[in-house]
C-alpha cells in the first residue's frame, strides 16, 4: 500500500501532527504493511540552503529551485511546473521516533506555491465550491488558506509523475487537517479507482476558536454541544460566526471524503455536531499513541533527584515533590488551571511538612540563544523571575509571568516556574541546571504531570511521563482520557486523574450556557480544583515501594496505548477499510 501524508509538517516536526507521523511511520506494523510513505506539503520558506530542504539528514533528488535536475524527473516534472507555475522539489528524509531510536525513510513532495497560474487555480476554486460548497474566493487573501489550495493540482500531478497513478498498489491519501483538505478533494474529483482519501481529523478547526474565545470555555461548550445534538442543531444553528472560519468550509467538506480518522471521542462527537452528514458517515477512531518505556526505580530516583536539585538550586529550597506541565503556553492548555489546583494543594502538603515546585516548561518565542538565558539568569534570576520583552516574556507570555510571580508570592509551600524556553539541559537553560540534565528528566523524574486543557483532540504530552510512574491529571474533554479508559477496559487507571470542568452546579438550558460568565467558570473550576487536589495529595507515592508500584502500573498501561498498539489495532485495520 501507498501512503501519502498531506501535511504542513512534510519536512520537519512542529507541532502534534509531526509526532503523530513519527509514530506511525516508525512503528513495525506500519512498515511491514506500507510499502512507501510519501509526505506532501508547500514550500514554506525558500530561504534554507538545498542541503536542508527537506530538512536534517534529507536527500534532494530533484529541485526546480536550485537546478537539480537528476534524470528522469526533469521530464516528469517540468511540464506541471510549466503548467502551474510553480516549483517543485523530491527526495527523501528519515522519520525518527526519539524514544525507541526507530528510523525509516519517506519520500518527500514539496511544491513552491508562492506563484501560481491563476487561470488555472479559479477554475479549481471554482470546482471546489460548485461540487463541495468551500467558498475559495472569500478567503483568498488569507495565505494559509491560500497555499493548500495552490498546492492541490500541482501536487496531485506530481504523485502522478513519482509512480502513484500507474501500479496497482492501492493508494491512500491522508488529509491532515484541513490543510490536507484540498488535494483529498481533488483527487475526488479526479475519480481515480485505485485511490482513497480520508481526513484524518487531529482537531475540529471550527470548534477550537469557539471553545478558546468563550469565557465558558469546555465549561460551555460541551455541554452545548449535548443538548444541540439532543436537539438535532448543528454547529452553526448555535454559532453562526463560525462561517468566517476560513477552515470551517473545507472540515466540512471532509463528508465528501471516503471515510474520517478521527483521534478523540470527542472530535467524532464535535463532527457529528459540525454537520449531520457526519452522523451518517463512516468515522473510525484511531488514538494517537503514548511512549512506552520501562525505567528502573533507580532511574526515576535519578531523574527526580536531578529535577529537585534545580528546584533548590532556583529557590533556595529543596521540594518534595515535582510537579510539571510541558507545552506550548497557549490558553487552550488552560495553564491557569495547574495554579488553581497547586493552591488547593498547598495546604494539604503543608499539614505534613511537605513541598512542591511546578516547571512549565514551554514557549510560543522560539529558543533563546543561551548568553541571554545566562544573561538573564545572572541579572534577575531568571526563570523563577521575568521580565517583559524578549529574550524574555514575549508574544503572549506576559501574562503567564505575571501569574506565575503573583503565586509565588502569596504561597510558600508550593512555588510555580515559568521556563519558557524549549528543551531541558544546561546549555538552553542556564548554568543553575544541573550539567547532566536531559528534556527525559522533566519526563521521569516528575511526580505530577498537569494537562487540564479547555481544548485537545488528543494531548500526546500529558500522558509522555505515564510509564514513568507519574500521577496525570488530565481533562475529561481530552482525547487521551478516552483512549486510556477504553485500554483499560472503562476503568481509569490509578495513574490518571480525570478532571471534569464540565460538571455544572444546576441544569442549565443553552442561553445561559452562552451567558456563562468568568466568574460563574471560576466558581465551578475553583471546586473542581478542590477535589482534584485532596485526590492527586491521596496518590502520591510516600516511599519506594509506592514508586514502583506507580511505575509498573503506568508502564503497563502504556504499554496497551503504545504506537505499536494503535498501529496494529486501530490505524491499520482502519487504513484497511479506507482502501477497500
Amino acid at each position: 500500500m501507498i501512503v501519502v501524508h498531506v501535511t504542513h509538517e512534510a519536512v520537519e516536526k512542529i507541532g502534534g501532527i509531526g509526532a503523530v507521523i513519527a509514530g506511525l511511520a516508525t512503528a513495525k506494523a506500519y512498515t511491514s504493511k506500507v510499502s512507501r510513505t510519501i509526505l506532501v506539503g508547500p514550500l514554506l520558506s525558500t530561504d534554507s540552503p538545498v542541503n536542508m530542504r527537506l530538512g536534517k539528514g534529507g536527500q534532494v533528488i530533484y529541485s526546480s529551485l536550485d537546478a537539480i535536475h537528476t534524470p528522469p524527473w526533469r521530464e516528469k516534472f517540468l511540464p506541471i511546473e510549466k503548467t502551474y507555475d510553480v516549483g517543485i522539489i523530491y527526495g527523501t528524509r528519515q522519520i525518527d521516533d526519539a524514544y525507541n531510536g526507530a528510523k525509516v525513510q519517506a519520500e518527500v513532495l514539496l511544491v513552491d506555491v508562492f506563484h501560481a497560474n491563476s487561470a488555472r487555480l479559479n477554475l479549481f476554486k471554482a470546482e471546489l465550491f460548485r461540487k463541495f460548497e468551500v467558498p475559495s474566493m472569500e478567503f483568498q487573501d488569507c495565505w494559509e488558506y491560500e497555499e493548500y489550495v495552490r498546492l492541490a493540482e500541482p501536487a496531485f500531478e506530481a504523485l502522478k509523475a513519482i509512480g502513484c497513478n500507474g501500479s496497482s498498489e492501492p493508494k491512500v491519501i491522508l488529509a491532515h487537517e484541513y490543510m490536507g483538505m484540498p488535494l483529498a478533494l481533488k483527487a475526488v474529483l479526479s475519480g481515480s479507482p485505485n485511490t482513497r482519501t480520508v481526513f484524518y481529523a487531529h482537531e475540529v478547526a471550527s470548534v477550537r476558536p469557539v471553545v478558546e474565545k468563550h469565557p465558558g470555555h469546555d465549561t460551555m461548550f460541551y455541554n452545548v454541544l449535548e443538548q444541540g445534538s439532543r436537539r438535532g442543531q448543528v454547529l452553526e444553528d448555535i454559532f453562526p460566526s463560525v462561517r468566517s472560519n476560513y477552515k470551517h468550509g473545507l472540515v466540512r467538506a471532509a463528508r465528501y471524503l471516503d471515510c474520517v480518522f478521527a483521534v478523540g471521542d470527542y472530535v467524532r462527537e464535535e463532527l457529528r455536531f459540525l454537520d449531520n452528514h457526519f452522523k451518517h458517515m463512516e468515522m473510525d477512531l484511531v488514538y494517537n499513541g503514548i511512549p512506552a518505556v520501562h525505567i528502573s526505580l533507580e532511574q526515576k530516583n535519578a531523574s527526580r533527584g536531578r529535577m529537585r536539585s534545580y528546584a533548590s538550586a532556583l529557590s533556595g529550597r529543596m521540594p518534595t515533590w515535582i510537579f510539571s506541565h510541558v507545552c506550548r503556553p497557549v490558553l487552550s492548555k488552560g495553564i491557569w488551571r495547574d495554579l488553581r489546583v497547586m493552591h488547593q494543594i498547598e495546604p494539604l502538603l503543608a499539614a505534613r511538612g511537605e513541598t512542591a515546585t511546578l516547571f512549565m516548561l514551554g514557549t510560543l518565542a522560539g529558543q533563546r540563544r543561551p548568553h541571554d538565558v545566562r544573561q538573564m539568569e545572572k541579572r534577575y534570576g531568571w526563570p523563577m523571575h521575568h521580565e517583559m520583552g524578549y529574550p524574555d516574556l514575549c508574544q503572549g507570555e506576559e501574562v503567564l509571568g505575571d501569574i506565575f510571580e503573583q503565586f509565588n508570592r502569596n504561597h510558600q509551600a508550593c512555588q510555580a516556574v515559568l521556563v519558557n524556553q524549549w528543551d531541558w539541559n544546561r546549555q538552553v537553560c542556564g548554568d543553575l541546571m544541573p550539567e547532566d540534565m536531559t528534556l527525559a528528566d522533566i519526563r521521569i523524574g516528575t511526580d505530577v504531570e498537569f494537562g487540564m486543557s479547555v481544548y485537545e483532540p488528543f494531548g500526546i504530552s500529558q500522558f509522555e511521563p505515564l510509564a514513568f510512574g507519574a500521577i496525570c491529571v488530565v481533562s475529561n474533554v481530552c482525547g487521551c482520557t478516552g483512549f486510556a479508559r477504553s485500554a483499560s477496559k472503562g476503568k481509569l487507571n490509578g495513574n490518571i486523574i480525570e478532571a471534569n470542568f464540565c460538571r455544572l452546579p444546576s441544569e442549565m438550558a443553552i442561553p445561559e450556557l452562552l451567558d456563562l460568565s468568568i466568574a460563574q467558570r471560576d466558581v465551578i473550576e475553583s471546586q473542581e480544583a478542590q477535589r482534584l487536589a485532596e485526590i492527586i495529595d491521596s496518590r502520591l507515592p510516600r516511599g519506594d515501594d509506592e514508586i514502583k508500584k506507580m511505575i509498573e502500573r503506568g508502564y503497563g498501561l502504556a504499554r496497551m496505548m503504545s504506537w505499536e498498539r494503535v498501529v496494529d489495532d486501530l490505524f491499520l485495520p482502519s487504513l484497511d477499510r479506507a482502501a477497500k
